[in-house]
């Protein structure tokens, strides 16, 4: 793609896509194929629709206040009933309850959005707890820099303010997976087990990777200046399009993803440009699994094997991209599921 046709991109308002396709234009022909999406991700958008941004069904979530922290937006499913699923086919294994699952989102979003799906799936047999990591979504407020070790002791905090008194499952979508393992690192007493889906060891090996990544200071100019409205709209725009029965939710979708505290999801992405999970894989000694997003582009899936054979994990596989949780939710909750099952079983 010639310079010109960058600039092109840039001022038709997606300013971020254009850089990253000059950015992997520049890396040489292996990363054509995202120059592309890129230049697709960057046509004119047409008028924004002007519904009411009704979610879709959620557990009861509250703002509660950890000690010495601040105030984070959680989602409570409470106790499930006590005989599991009403359709009888999963039971909590030797007759025990099945353990609290703790959810922990991806990059940019909220827990909403990464597991509006997923909710429902495990509530029958679990206790589901997901919050909102500093910065994202209604998340903390910190004038710390953002520090993935501090979103794993925020979810420590959170789970004593709640009394959760056993080890909880750990589910981790893409920087979740971090987080789950820095929890697990800095509170091994609360992780019974792990699941990670589009998640890796580390993202900064590769120089594609490391290129990439030197784009989130345009996210932050972005997000800043309110391009970023322009770039929202156009990845929605990618989703809605293969999923149509998604559009009602499109109003909502994009009122959750500006929630973000716009310095936090750059102060994110560069604390996921220089994690190295290879030592903590080292350590765990509870049950894993990984389920893969096979048609991944943002967490290749060798990336995602390579950290499932880091942990000695079950692998499961989801036959979707990074977006996965939103455009192919019933599938992302029917494996992100089976994979909680397997651990709990374990």
């Amino acid at each position: 793609m010639a310079v010109s046709r960058t600039f092109k991109l840039l001022a038709a308002g997606g300013a971020v896509a254009g850089a990253a396709a000059a950015v992997a234009v520049a890396a040489g022909p292996a990363l054509r194929d995202e120059a592309r999406r890129l230049r697709r991700l960057a046509r004119p958008l047409g008028v924004p629709p002007v519904d009411a941004p009704l979610p879709p069904p959620l557990p009861p979530g509250q703002v509660i206040s950890l000690p010495g922290r601040g105030e984070v937006f959680v989602r409570d499913t409470g106790a499930p009933p006590a005989s599991g699923r009403e359709d009888g086919k999963v039971r909590p294994v030797g007759g025990a309850a099945a353990p609290p699952v703790l959810l922990l989102h991806g990059w940019t979003v909220s827990a909403d959005l990464n597991f509006f799906a997923l909710y429902g799936e495990l509530a029958g047999r679990h206790r589901v707890v997901a919050l909102d990591h500093r910065g994202h979504g209604r998340g903390l407020r910190p004038r710390t820099a953002f520090a993935l070790e501090d979103c794993a002791d925020d979810a420590a905090a959170l789970l004593a303010v709640l009394g959760v008194d056993r080890p909880v499952i750990v589910v981790g979508f893409s920087m979740g997976g971090p987080i789950a393992m820095l929890l697990h690192h800095r509170h091994p007493e609360l992780v019974a087990g792990m699941v990670f889906c589009g998640s890796a060891l580390e993202w900064r090996e590769s120089a594609r990777e490391r290129l990439l990544w030197r784009g989130v200071s345009l996210v932050e100019v972005a997000l800043r200046s309110g391009t970023g409205e322009g770039l929202v709209a156009r990845v929605l725009r990618e989703v809605v399009d293969g999923s149509p029965e998604l559009e009602a939710l499109e109003p909502w979708v994009r009122g959750e993803f500006h929630r973000g505290y716009a310095p936090d999801l750059a102060g994110a992405g560069r604390a996921l440009s220089t994690y190295d999970g290879r030592r903590l894989a080292e350590e765990v000694d509870v049950p894993c699994a990984v389920v893969v997003t096979t048609t991944d582009q943002l967490v290749r899936p060798e990336k995602q094997y390579a950290l499932a054979d880091a942990l000695a994990a079950e692998t499961f596989t989801l036959d979707g991209d990074h977006v996965a949780p939103f455009n192919r939710g019933p599938a992302f909750a029917k494996a992100i599921g089976a994979a909680v099952d397997h651990v709990n079983a374990r």
